[in-house]
């Protein structure tokens, strides 16, 4: 109970970073600690607790992003490119709005940079940590981190030209 109190508001904030806001994000949040307890045997120790268990969260995110793209494949077409309920342009100053509107923007990008952006600029790890929680080398990673700030930026320019 001790260790889900830690590290709760970190999963989520991965969980969410990778998912959205949306009920999938608990049921992952919750499978990630289950999975943890299940591979205690199995853990040596080698990373901190923390990397570890985000680990284990960003796995199921990306598990749970694949699922959703064969879901998308199989019911929606292509065109489905557009941000739902972006506010007018003109009423972008509501603190509220601007996150949804970034949140949609991270949703956006490739699993693959979304990951690296949320444990990097969200969950606020480092490169090494990131590096090692993703078993990617640190160029990769900041790599990744350049192309996907650079994808996010155009992604939300349209709205924030003045």
């Amino acid at each position: 109970m001790e260790l889900i109190k830690k590290h709760e508001a970190q999963v989520a904030a991965t969980v969410i970073g990778m998912l959205g806001n949306c009920p999938e994000a608990e049921d992952i949040g919750q499978e990630t600690f289950i999975r943890f307890y299940k591979s205690l045997d199995k853990f040596r120790g080698e990373a901190s607790t923390g990397t570890y268990i985000t680990r284990i969260a960003i796995n199921l995110s990306l598990n749970e992003l694949k699922r959703r793209k064969r879901q998308r494949r199989l019911f929606f077409s292509k065109s489905d490119n557009k941000f739902e309920n972006v506010p007018d342009k003109n009423n972008q100053e509501d603190e509220s709005e601007k996150n949804k509107i970034i949140r949609h923007a991270i949703q956006k990008l490739d699993p693959k940079f979304r990951s690296v952006i949320t444990l990097r600029l969200i969950n606020g790890y480092s490169t090494k940590e990131t590096a090692q929680i993703l078993k990617l080398p640190a160029g990769t990673v900041l790599s990744r981190l350049a192309r996907g700030q650079m994808k996010l930026k155009q992604i939300l320019s349209p709205f924030y030209r003045k």
